[in-house]
C-alpha cells in the first residue's frame, strides 16, 4: 500500500474544502487558528509512519482526549464505569443538558461532555492529581515527552463554556458526581486542551488498533474486551449527532475534536489522524471527514 501516494493525493483533493468549515470560535483561542491548515499521519501497526501537510504541527486535541480518559478509567474500574454511564449514541448536541434531566443524571454516552465529565470525576477518584496522570498517558502513548497542555486554551475555555459547567453541577445535583465540581471541570479543560500533532495521536491511538497493546513496548493496556468496547463506542458515539453519517462515509470508528482533529483506526491495520480546523454543523472538521473518506475509499480499507 502506498499511503505516501494516497495522502498526497488526498491532500491535493481536499484544499478546496479548507475554507469552508468554521473554526469553533465560541472558544476564544482556537478562533484565531487559520482554516486553510491540514494534515494528515498514519501509523500501521507495522511500524511505518506516513505523513502531509501539517501533520507535525501541534493542535488542540478537544475532545479527542476523551478516548484517553476513558481508557485510564477502564483500567481502573472495568465494566463498572458503566453503572454510572450508557453506551447510546446521543441523537442531540454534544454539550445538551436536555436528555440528563429525562435520565436522572446517567450521559447517554462517554464521549459527550456529560459523559466525559462522569468518565474524569472517575478516574479522579483514583488519582486526585489527574492532570498529571493524563499527560504522563498521553506521553507514553505518543512516546513524546514534549506533549503539554495549552493553558491559555484551558484558561480560554473555562471563562467561555457556561454549558460545561451547567452539566457538571446538574450532575452533581443527581450524585453522580463524586468529587468537586469545580476540580473536575478544571481537569476537562485541561485534557480538552492537550497539544498534540497528528503524528502525536495517530502513535497515540495505535493500541486501539492492535487490540489492546501498546506495539513499540508491548505493553497491554487493555484487554482485547475492552478494546473492542472502545472501538464499538468510537464508531456509534465518536462524533456527536452525525455518526450515522460518518459511519456511512469513513466505514472506520473514530472521534473528533472541535479543535479540527479526528482520530481513527482500522483493527490490526493502521491509526489514522485528520487535523483541519474547519468545521462542519456537527462539529467535526469539513475537510478532515472528507479526507478519511477518500482515504477509505482509495486503500479499499475499511471495517466493512
Amino acid at each position: 500500500m502506498n499511503y505516501t501516494e494516497i495522502l498526497q493525493q488526498i491532500c491535493n483533493d481536499v484544499q478546496p474544502l479548507l475554507k469552508k468549515g468554521r473554526v469553533a470560535n465560541y472558544i476564544p483561542e482556537l478562533a484565531a487558528i487559520s482554516p486553510a491548515k491540514f494534515g494528515m499521519a498514519v501509523q500501521t501497526t507495522e511500524g511505518g509512519l506516513f505523513k502531509v501537510g501539517d501533520a507535525a504541527e501541534v493542535f488542540s486535541i478537544q475532545s479527542v482526549s476523551k478516548l484517553f480518559t476513558l481508557t485510564l478509567a477502564l483500567r481502573l474500574e472495568g465494566r463498572r464505569i458503566w453503572d454510572r454511564i450508557s453506551r447510546e449514541p446521543s441523537g442531540t448536541a454534544f454539550n445538551s443538558l436536555v436528555q440528563l434531566e429525562y435520565e436522572n443524571g446517567i450521559p447517554r454516552n462517554p464521549f459527550i461532555n456529560a459523559g466525559a465529565l462522569v468518565v474524569d470525576d472517575i478516574v479522579m477518584s483514583h488519582h486526585p492529581d489527574m492532570r498529571q496522570t493524563i499527560l504522563n498517558f498521553v506521553r507514553r502513548l505518543a512516546d513524546n515527552e514534549a506533549i503539554e497542555s495549552d493553558d491559555a486554551v484551558a484558561l480560554s475555555e473555562k471563562t467561555t463554556t457556561y454549558r460545561n459547567s451547567a452539566l457538571a453541577y446538574f450532575i452533581k445535583s443527581f450524585g453522580n458526581l463524586h468529587n468537586d465540581a469545580e476540580a473536575v471541570l478544571d481537569a476537562y479543560y485541561y485534557h480538552c486542551a492537550l497539544a498534540m500533532s497528528c503524528i502525536d495521536l495517530a502513535r497515540a491511538g495505535l493500541f486501539l488498533a492492535n487490540g489492546g497493546v501498546l506495539p513499540w513496548s508491548g505493553e497491554r493496556l487493555l484487554t482485547a474486551s475492552q478494546t473492542k468496547y472502545i472501538n464499538s463506542l468510537m464508531l456509534t458515539c465518536g462524533t456527536y449527532d452525525a455518526v450515522g453519517d460518518f459511519a456511512y462515509r469513513v466505514g472506520l470508528p473514530g472521534k473528533s475534536g472541535v479543535g479540527g482533529g479526528i482520530l481513527a483506526v482500522m483493527p490490526r491495520k493502521f491509526s489514522v489522524c485528520v487535523w483541519s480546523p474547519g468545521l462542519n454543523e456537527s462539529g467535526n472538521s469539513l475537510a478532515g471527514t472528507k479526507a478519511l473518506e477518500l482515504f477509505t475509499t482509495l486503500t479499499g480499507l475499511s471495517i466493512f
